[in-house]
């Protein structure tokens, strides 16, 4: 199937889901298709499901349903592995995002320019609650640093990917709201091309799924562990090369000033460096082992 394949993972969002669907339908209607949306109802429980069953015969549209909810990245799983395109695009059901740019992103995607487009929430135009901007520009930091690159939006849930790149890393997409942090974590330490379009960002309808403190944690740890997975010295070598420092001070203070040789810490500290170092050598030959 040429054209695009639009997936709307929905909970319980009865207040926006039937005007996502209706905005969705109108921007594909001027895009050459054929196109298609797929809404993943991910256990609602709030009427939606009621919504969606109304929509069921609308021509390009699938619903799919879980019985119980699974998370964001569940949901999105389930409609690519029903989507019939060959690129796939996601958007959230909240009213946040413009879809308007659709077309524009997808022409980058089908041309070929990137291998993943993502809409980057920046700007003056770009409303992000204050209490989870000191989070993200963290966790941003972060991936930045450990990926090597600079990006421009870490999460946005807003974002087009060729489907037989998803497909490759499926098993290691989370099921709740890191899939975004993960995938885009995943490409770049694998060399794909990733490409950013400054969107507008509006305040969301409804209530927010994210648990901030929760949540955040969860981000850290899958950006850690997603580039030990791809690219392990990234985390082994900082870390060895902080502890021999730290041996090395601590040997320099006994060696100057407790008028000690050698300590018994000094030892412990810097066989832990070599040993982790060591271990990251390892994993990363794993790493490229399993590449080739």
């Amino acid at each position: 199937m040429n054209g695009i394949s639009v997936i709307i993972p929905v909970f319980n969002e009865i207040e926006s889901v039937s005007d996502t669907i209706s905005s969705v339908k109108k921007v594909l209607d001027g895009m050459a298709g054929p196109n298609e949306i797929i809404i993943v109802d991910d256990g609602s429980t709030d009427g939606t499901q009621d919504v969606l069953n109304g929509l069921k015969s609308d021509k390009g549209l699938r619903v799919l349903r879980h019985r119980h909810n699974k998370g964001y990245g569940a949901a999105l799983k389930t409609g690519i592995k029903n989507a019939e395109s060959g690129f796939i695009f996601i958007t959230d059901c909240d009213g946040t995002y413009p879809l308007e740019r659709l077309p524009e992103m997808s022409r980058l995607l089908i041309n070929g320019e990137c291998d993943m487009i993502v809409g980057a929430r920046i700007g003056k135009d770009a409303y992000i609650p204050l209490v989870r901007r000191p989070a993200k520009w963290c966790i941003q930091a972060l991936a930045n640093y450990l990926t090597g690159e600079k990006i421009t939006d870490l999460n946005s849930g807003f974002r087009g990917v060729k489907k037989d790149i998803l497909l490759r890393f499926m098993n290691m997409l989370p099921d709740g709201f890191s899939f975004t942090t993960t995938i885009t974590v995943a490409m770049l330490t694998n060399d794909y091309n990733v490409s950013y379009l400054n969107i507008s960002y509006n305040k969301r309808k409804g209530r927010s799924k994210i648990h901030p403190i929760r949540d955040t944690a969860n981000f850290i740890q899958l950006v850690i562990k997603t580039v030990l997975y791809f690219d392990p010295l990234k985390i082994f070598l900082p870390l060895s090369v902080l502890l021999f420092a730290s041996g090395l001070g601590v040997f320099l203070y006994t060696y100057f000033f407790a008028e000690r040789v050698l300590d018994d810490t000094t030892v412990v500290i810097l066989l832990a460096a070599f040993q982790i170092f060591a271990i990251g050598l390892i994993a990363d030959l794993i790493v490229r082992r399993m590449r080739l």
